[in-house]
């Protein structure tokens, strides 16, 4: 009951506000490819996209070495299947011909990669002259699937300089969440990570205290204009080979 009426007063978005914005933005520009079209997911991982693919001829690729314990460090996954990719190679040799792609995919791969732009070469070198390049990387993130973990994020200004170098009409630069919202989803997190590295468990003022902080982030969030351009998850990115 005190927790109830506690609640009433000092309300918590408890909503995931990064990872169900990227799919909701990610099943909208899948969903707008033509059918028929030859997509490569590159980065893979699990085929979780796949299922916004099915009017497309889905190619999977990944380097296949991440087995879900990693070294582990930091988050992991714990299980990790990749045993029905298409393509087991480096994402910067991928063994497909020139310009033999409609779309290419990547998302939540960057961070992973110790030279991205390898990876931005070989996606123009696939993409046909006007095909796509749909992509979403972290602005701000933390060590997961250690060791292979290299960029804690990327800026729209590292997409605004680097996508035309590499032949790259960008289309669409859109954050995905914004301060709070980042906030919000950290805060959360803090009572796992007392007990994991400092083998504390909150008291019930600290638990009172997160509460009331992390209320405050909910009406910050509703109310919020621009924190984006201070913090967010990431960035969408649509961008169409010149040709």
């Amino acid at each position: 009951m005190i927790a109830r009426i506690f609640n009433r007063f000092f309300p918590v978005d408890e909503g995931d506000h990064n990872a169900l914005p990227r799919e909701t933005w990610l099943a909208s520009r899948l969903a707008a490819i033509p059918s028929g079209s030859r997509i490569l997911d590159a980065g893979a991982g699990e085929l979780d996209k796949k299922k916004y693919c099915s009017h497309l001829t889905y190619v999977s690729q990944d380097f296949g070495q991440y087995s879900g314990a990693g070294d582990g460090k930091g988050l992991q996954t714990g299980q990790w299947d990749q045993s029905r990719l298409d393509i087991i190679c480096d994402i910067s040799d991928i063994p497909e011909p020139d310009a033999s792609f409609d779309a290419v995919l990547c998302v939540e791969v960057f961070e992973h990669l110790p030279n991205p732009f390898l990876a931005l070469q070989e996606f123009c070198r696939l993409c046909k002259p006007g095909g796509q390049l749909i992509l979403t990387a972290p602005f701000c993130a933390f060590t997961h699937f250690a060791p292979y973990f290299y960029h804690t994020g990327f800026s729209p200004y590292w997409y605004q300089t680097h996508l035309p170098a590499f032949g790259f009409n960008i289309e669409e630069v859109t954050p995905n969440g914004n301060f709070p919202a980042y906030l919000l989803q950290e805060v959360t997190r803090i009572p796992n990570m007392a007990g994991r590295y400092a083998n504390i468990r909150p008291t019930i003022c600290e638990r009172v205290g997160l509460h009331l902080v992390k209320s405050l982030l909910s009406r910050m969030h509703v109310a919020d204009t621009s924190s984006q351009e201070f913090t967010c998850f990431g960035y969408h990115i649509v961008a169409r080979k010149r040709g």
